[in-house]
């Protein structure tokens, strides 16, 4: 059975920062790409940044180059979104996703999705 584990949310006031952590389960790691998305309410489903496992190649939305970090711990089958300087506009319920060959930001190119992490960041 395939499983998206995410962990790390919280509240953060502004200007600080979180580490979010997807554990991945019942499929073979490195044959996928792994993305973090987040909803914020009344909004749609953001792609945030995706990581290929296999060879480590990370993409990014704009809002978030130079603030957020993806990576991975193959090892564990783990990938992680580090964030720092958060901003209020960053609450929203985070969810990573495995893609089978898809380095992508499109919520339609990812098969199996974690049960998301709430973030909150208050000004």
């Amino acid at each position: 059975e395939v499983q998206l584990v995410e962990s790390g949310g919280g509240l953060v006031q502004a200007g600080g920062s979180l580490r979010l952590s997807c554990a991945a389960s019942g499929f073979t790691f490195n044959d996928y790409a792994i993305g973090w998305f987040r909803q914020a309410p009344g909004k749609e489903r953001e792609g945030v940044s995706c990581i290929n496992v296999s060879d480590g190649s990370t993409y990014y939305t704009d809002s978030v180059k130079g603030r957020f970090t993806i990576s991975s711990d193959n090892a564990k089958n783990t990938v992680y979104l580090q964030m720092h300087s958060l901003k209020p506009e960053d609450t929203a319920v985070y969810y990573c996703a495995a893609s089978y060959g898809f380095e992508s930001l499109h919520s339609y190119d990812y098969e199996h999705w974690g049960q998301g992490t709430q973030v909150t960041v208050s000004s």
